[in-house]
C-alpha cells in the first residue's frame, strides 16, 4: 500500500484527494496546509499545518504538490531530497532552470517526479492524438483551441493576480492547451502571439506554426463574469473534430457524426478508441502511482517536453 501526502488545499486538491480516496492500492495518510479551515473538507485524515513536521512524523512513498505555483519547486525539492516520490501539479516552475534542477534532483535521490498535466489523460484529447497518430481521417490542416473564463478571485494572497507567483494566463491557463500541442505534435516551428493585458483582465491568442498546419490557442481572464469554457476544433482532411460544449463530435465528410466519448445504455463505449477507464484526474493519479508501485519509468510526461513548454511560455509572455 503506497503512503501518500499531500500539501496544498486550494482548488485543485478538491480533484486530487478523491481520487486518492478512492485508489486501492494507495492510502492518503495526511494533508498539509497553513490554513487549517481548509483541511476540514477532508475528514479522516491527518492535519498538519507545516510541512516538514508533516515529512517527519510520516513515512511517505509519494507527495502530492497542490500548492500555488510559486511554491512548487521548493516543495518537490524538500520531498525528493528525503527520498520521497513526488507529483507536483503543473506548472513545473516559472523558471526555466529549475527544470535540470529537478530532475537531477530526483535522478540523485533515486525517485520518480511527474508534473501532473492534465490534458495528456484526459479522455477527448486523447481521442485526438489516436485520430492524429493513426491518420484515420487524413492529414491535419489546422485548429483552433480555447481555455476562456473570467478573471480570478479570492485566491490566497492573491497569488493568482501577481505575475511574479503565477505567470497569469500564460502559465495557468495557457500551458493546457500548448503542453497537449507539444505532447502530440512536438515543438512548433515558430509561433506568434498577440495579447492584452491590463490590470484587470488579461487575454492572448498565440498561432503555432507547424509547418503541414498550424493551430490558433486562446486564453482569457475576462473581466466580465465570463463561464469558464474549454474546447478544440481540429480540421483533418476528411473530418472535423470538435470538443465543444456539448462534448466531442467528430464530422466526417461523408456526412456522419458520432460521439466517441458516449456509452451506451449498457455504459459501454462502441467507437474503436482506446479510452480511460477514469476521469482525468484520477487517471494521471493512477498512472503515477503505478510507476512508483511497479519501478516503470514516467513516460508519458518527460522532462524534454516540460523544458519546452516552459521555453516557449517564457517567450510567448
Amino acid at each position: 500500500m503506497l503512503k501518500v501526502g499531500l500539501v496544498g488545499c486550494g482548488g485543485i486538491s478538491g480533484a486530487h484527494v478523491p481520487s486518492w480516496d478512492d485508489m486501492d492500492n494507495a492510502e492518503l495518510v495526511a494533508i498539509c496546509d497553513i490554513r487549517p479551515e481548509k483541511m476540514e473538507r477532508y475528514p479522516g485524515h491527518k492535519f498538519y499545518t507545516d510541512f516538514d513536521k508533516m515529512l517527519e512524523e510520516n513515512e511517505f512513498d509519494i507527495i502530492d504538490v497542490c500548492l500555488p505555483t510559486f511554491l512548487h519547486c521548493e516543495f518537490a525539492l524538500k520531498a525528493m531530497n528525503k527520498g520521497i516520490n513526488v507529483l507536483s501539479e503543473k506548472p513545473i516552475s516559472l523558471n526555466e532552470s529549475d527544470v535540470d534542477l529537478l530532475y537531477e534532483t530526483a535522478e540523485k535521490n533515486g525517485v520518480k517526479y511527474m508534473v501532473a498535466q492534465v490534458l495528456r489523460f484526459w479522455s477527448e484529447y486523447e481521442v485526438l492524438k489516436q485520430i492524429y497518430d493513426s491518420n484515420k481521417y487524413g492529414k491535419l490542416i489546422s485548429a483552433s483551441m480555447w481555455r476562456l473564463g473570467g478573471y480570478p478571485s479570492n485566491s490566497w494572497m492573491e497569488w493568482y493576480t501577481k505575475k511574479e507567483l503565477s505567470g497569469l494566463i500564460p502559465f495557468d491557463l495557457h500551458i493546457h492547451d500548448l503542453d497537449f500541442l507539444v505532447y502530440a505534435f512536438g515543438a512548433p516551428k515558430n509561433y506568434v502571439c498577440n495579447r492584452k493585458e491590463l490590470p484587470d483582465q488579461d487575454y492572448m491568442s498565440v498561432v503555432y506554426d507547424y509547418g503541414d498546419f498550424f493551430i490558433t490557442a486562446e486564453a482569457s481572464w475576462f473581466k466580465a463574469k465570463y463561464p469558464f469554457y474549454m474546447g478544440f476544433r481540429f480540421q483533418f482532411e476528411n473530418a472535423v473534430v470538435a470538443f465543444e460544449r456539448d462534448g466531442l463530435t467528430i464530422y466526417d465528410c461523408d456526412g456522419n457524426e458520432f460521439k466517441p466519448c458516449e456509452m451506451n445504455e449498457g455504459g459501454e463505449n462502441q467507437s474503436d478508441f482506446e479510452l480511460p477507464s477514469a476521469g482525468a484526474y484520477e487517471n494521471e493519479i493512477r498512472y503515477f502511482a503505478d510507476c512508483v508501485e511497479n519501478n516503470k519509468p514516467v513516460e508519458k510526461v518527460t522532462k524534454e517536453s516540460l523544458a519546452v513548454v516552459l521555453k516557449i511560455l517564457n517567450e510567448v509572455k
